[in-house]
């Protein structure tokens, strides 16, 4: 600056006019001042991906490091600060997570730094530890999202408490879930099929709310999902410990009707690796009612005469569930998960029947009582393995899933029935119902987003389940403490069914515009085998699942979506299983074997 002005006053010397304008310009040399330039970017967590409020963006000249400016994130982690042109050191900072920083930045233009990851500290982990928990529903395209939290409503309940909870899901009193009113609900733990949700219903009722992170409610499920389920999915996602040292939790938990257990959960994290287990213990004894009226025609239409059914139940049952694992970081983007879960269960169930018949005037006819004592034992046993990479872009990852599980429950059933008044007794009867199964999980998923904003995404995936249900009913009168079977009732069941399925989805998003369309393909071998009677029957069938979401932001709180999906629910369980419950032995279910599939 100092030469150009020694110019400017030599120029000056060469006359008035010319030293007018050297004037003008030593003037505005020092009076120009530079426009300010915006630094801006956007602020998240590198695993998870959600945005930090409060980081703080510190920018420090490198002439004149005195000289320091900055500013804040918002509440979607972006930041706006407004400085001059310049080269400066920029550090971005936020309490428990490790300081990023660009040495020599030279900033002449505003400038947008993109999206920066910060990384947990584990050191700073160690010395202050800040937990924030809320009850709180996200909404996404093709799901909505319930974090658990702390809700004291739940506090010390099970997994089917914190489900009543959630609007459009249902629990009734034997455990069974509906969503919008409709059974057919295929229930998940962490995105797969699991033995916590075991074969009988109420083995969610042994899992503690307290495992639980959130709750994901897939009314309308995208080809991603299984096409199994007219009613849609919930996905169950438990708590995983993410942090460093070792740490745990012990929960103690006590209602009534008699309702108390206990369960423990630890987790040791290393950098590289990291193993967890959970183990519960929980005492139910549900007690129950309901009544059955029943009109019986003749075939001119009028009334021949009446039933009434009263039922008394009593459920007792003692639930054990243990759940281990072990995580391996092979490097910051890789990872390997093996997983164990043992879970049992016995109790007993009681049923006590009242049936009082009526005339076609009203009048009383026959009283009877029926009594069943049923024996209920139950073990579950599954390994699960996971292999985990994400690449250099967020979003870009793949995922390997094999599971093998296998169960058992026995059913031991002794009915008792007496004509009151008249002290008739009659035969008693016994059923045993032994149910196995065997089922394998081979899963595979890719999704790369792409795009110069990131904004569109491609997924690609593969899954194949395998499963055997074995099911050894007897039914027969009990003589001198033996059971003679009974032929006519007595038959074994084996249900096989083997699914392959692959899909393709791709999603954009267009400024308040959100699209996703997919199609699955599934291709189903079911066989049906009754042994006793020698049927055998195989149906083999391929199907084809499209859907597509369409969805606007107003704002982040207001939303609208509009979806198609085709959907399909394969017979299993209770529709297929041809034996009956004999509590009753005038109000009976008993399944067909060869039913199809029903499609929504």
């Amino acid at each position: 600056m100092g030469r150009k002005i020694k110019q400017n006053i030599f120029a000056c010397r060469l006359g008035i006019p010319m030293a007018l304008l050297c004037l003008f310009m030593h003037l505005s040399s020092h009076s120009q001042t530079p426009t300010p330039i915006q630094i801006t970017g956007k602020v998240i967590d590198s695993e998870t991906g959600e945005p930090l409020e409060y980081a703080t963006l510190v920018l420090q000249s490198i002439r004149n490091p005195e000289r320091v400016t900055g500013g804040l994130t918002d509440s979607i982690g972006q930041f706006n600060v407004e400085t001059f042109p310049g080269q400066y050191n920029v550090r971005i900072e936020y309490i428990s997570y490790k300081t990023y920083e660009l040495k020599t930045q030279d900033f002449r233009a505003s400038t947008n730094l993109g999206t920066i990851e910060l990384q947990i500290d584990a050191q700073q982990l160690e010395e202050v530890e800040v937990i924030g928990e809320r009850t709180t529903i996200e909404l996404r395209l093709d799901k909505k999202i319930y974090n658990v939290g702390q809700d004291l409503t739940v506090r010390g309940g099970s997994v089917t408490d914190v489900l009543d909870n959630i609007p459009s899901v249902t629990v009734d009193v034997e455990g069974n879930i509906s969503l919008r009113g409709n059974e057919s609900v295929r229930i998940l733990i962490n995105g797969k099929p699991s033995a916590l949700s075991g074969i009988n219903p109420e083995t969610l009722q042994q899992l503690p709310a307290e495992t639980i992170e959130k709750v994901e409610v897939i009314t309308n499920p995208s080809a991603r999902y299984d096409a199994e389920g007219t009613g849609g999915i919930i996905n169950i996602i438990l708590k995983q410990g993410k942090n460093s040292g070792l740490n745990g939790s012990v929960n103690l938990f006590a209602g009534y009707p008699d309702n108390y257990g206990g369960a423990l959960s630890l987790n040791l994290r290393r950098e590289k690796f990291n193993f967890f287990i959970n183990t519960t213990y929980r005492y139910r004894n549900a007690p129950g009612n309901a009544l059955f009226e029943q009109e019986n025609f003749n075939p001119d239409g009028t009334t021949a005469s009446f039933q009434n059914e009263i039922r008394a139940y009593q459920r007792e049952r003692n639930g054990f569930n243990n759940n281990f694992g072990f995580e391996l970081f092979i490097n910051p983007t890789t990872s390997i998960t093996n997983s164990f879960v043992y879970r049992t269960s016995n109790g007993d169930n009681l049923v006590d029947v009242d049936f009082f018949n009526f005339d076609a005037n009203g009048d009383p006819t026959v009283q009877r009582n029926r009594f069943t004592k049923e024996r209920e034992d139950e073990n579950d046993i599954q390994y699960s393995f996971n292999f985990a990479k994400k690449f250099n872009d967020k979003g870009h990852e793949i995922a390997i899933d094999y599971q093998y599980s296998t169960g058992s429950e026995v059913e031991n059933a002794i009915i008792n029935e007496i004509v009151l008044g008249e002290n008739e007794k009659i035969p008693t009867e016994q059923t045993i119902n032994d149910e196995t199964q065997i089922n394998q999980l081979v899963q595979m998923e890719y999704v790369l987003p792409f795009s110069e904003d990131k904004q569109s995404q491609f997924e690609l995936g593969y899954r194949g389940t395998f499963n055997t249900f074995d099911t050894d009913f007897q039914f027969g009168i009990v003589e001198d403490g033996s059971l003679i079977s009974d032929p006519n009732f007595s038959n074994r069941l084996i249900y096989t069914e083997y699914v392959n399925a692959a899909y393709v989805q791709l999603g954009r998003k267009f400024k308040h515009f959100n699209i996703l369309g997919g199609l699955r393909m599934e291709a189903s071998d079911i066989g049906i085998e009754l042994v006793t009677t020698n049927e055998i029957n195989n149906k083999t069938y391929v199907d084809w699942f499209p859907s597509i979401f369409i969805g606007y932001d107003f704002t982040d709180l207001d939303k609208i979506n509009i979806s198609f999906s085709r959907r399909l629910r394969r017979p299993r369980s209770r529709f297929i299983n041809p034996f009956p419950s004999r509590s009753s032995n005038t109000n009976l279910f008993l399944g067909n074997p060869d039913l199809n599939p029903t499609y929504t």
